[in-house]
Order: C-alpha cells, then structure tokens, then sequence
C-alpha cells in the first residue's frame, strides 16, 4: 500500500494543519510500503529525500496522524530513531505494532 508521510524540520505538523482533505501540509511524499516496515527502514527511505535527516546527530520522530472520533485529526508521537544510530531508540518497531491503520498519515519530525 503507499504511505503519505510529511516530515518537518524541528516538529511536528499541528493537528489543524491536517483539518481539511486536500489541504495537508505540501511537503508530503508517497511511498510503496508494508505494515512491518521498521521505523529503521523508515529512516533511512527519509534520508533519501530530507537533507536535514541526514546530519551525524538528527532524531527523527514518528508520529500517526488520523482521525478522532468526532472527525478531528489527531497528532500521536510514536517512536523515534538517530539518522545514525542503528540498534538505538525504536529502530526495531514496525508500523504494525505501533497500531498503524491502512489510511493514516505518518508524520516524521527532524530535530
């Protein structure tokens, strides 16, 4: 299935930005994944297109976005990883054991 994920230098997009279909933040990118993907392999897919991942000492930070049950779209931090740091944070985690569901969008924050 694709995974529509944005990332953002220094956090997280706010639960607002994701308010309207159609107007979610530009900086989405589109990937063909599965749910046991790693947030290892997850890192490294974001290194090839975000410059800023790819600094010695960048964290990177998963976060789900959906919505609530009132129709809300909700931010969840889910995990982190270091661009460098193999076997360090939740490198091991894969979408599927964090909860992710066909439709979700993954937000990734760069610091």
């Amino acid at each position: 299935w694709i995974l529509h994920f944005d990332f953002q230098v220094g956090g997280h997009h706010l639960n607002e930005e994701f308010s309207e279909r159609g107007k979610e933040p530009k900086d989405e990118v589109q990937i063909y994944t599965w749910k046991d993907a790693t947030l290892r392999e997850l890192t490294d897919l974001v290194k090839e297109v975000a410059l800023p991942a790819r600094k010695r000492n960048a964290r990177l930070s998963f976060a789900f976005v959906y919505p609530d049950k009132n129709g809300r779209f909700v931010v969840k931090q889910v995990g982190s990883t270091f661009s460098y740091g193999h076997g360090r944070g939740d490198d091991a985690k894969s979408l599927g054991d964090l909860g992710f569901q066909i439709g979700d969008y993954l937000s990734v924050s760069i610091m």
